[in-house]
């Protein structure tokens, strides 16, 4: 299974946020800037995770990201079948269709294996993602140049 390039940006966004102090709110484009991804492609990551209740953007001065409650504890998991959707690892009802999607037990086995790769993924929560030695690279990602 692989993952689409939005949801591993997510996953990367909510880990660096998830070692953010309380005093720290990186903004998007920083985020972006320490995950060496383009900062559009990031401001769509952090606006749908805004609307799971993931994430909390302030704007203007003293603004910034954070990750939410909800964010830390949530089930990897979770967090990867919902950006990922519902879509199925083969696309036999496409155009065209495929001619055995009636008879096919690849469908299924297929769809059972995706269920396994998430139900692999539940236990783990976003706060377990970071913990050492994940962390402190996140930290050493994220710290600015002296005079920034």
């Amino acid at each position: 299974m692989r993952l689409t390039k939005f949801t591993d940006l997510a996953l990367r966004a909510v880990m660096r946020l998830a070692v953010t102090g309380q005093d720290e709110s990186p903004t998007t484009r920083e985020v972006a800037e320490s995950m060496a991804v383009p900062y559009a492609h990031m401001a769509k990551v952090v606006t749908r995770l805004q609307h799971l209740g993931v994430v909390e953007a302030r704007r203007g001065r003293g603004g910034g990201l954070a990750l939410t409650a909800l964010g830390r504890r949530s089930s990897v998991g979770w967090l990867t079948r919902t950006l990922e959707g519902d879509d199925e690892v083969v696309a036999c009802e496409g155009d065209p269709p495929c001619p055995l999607r009636t008879a096919c037990r690849l469908r299924g086995a297929l769809r059972e294996a995706q269920e396994a790769f998430y139900r692999t993924l539940d236990p783990l929560t976003v706060a377990d993602l970071v913990e050492s030695p994940t962390g402190p690279v996140l930290l050493s990602l994220s710290a600015r140049p002296p005079g920034d």
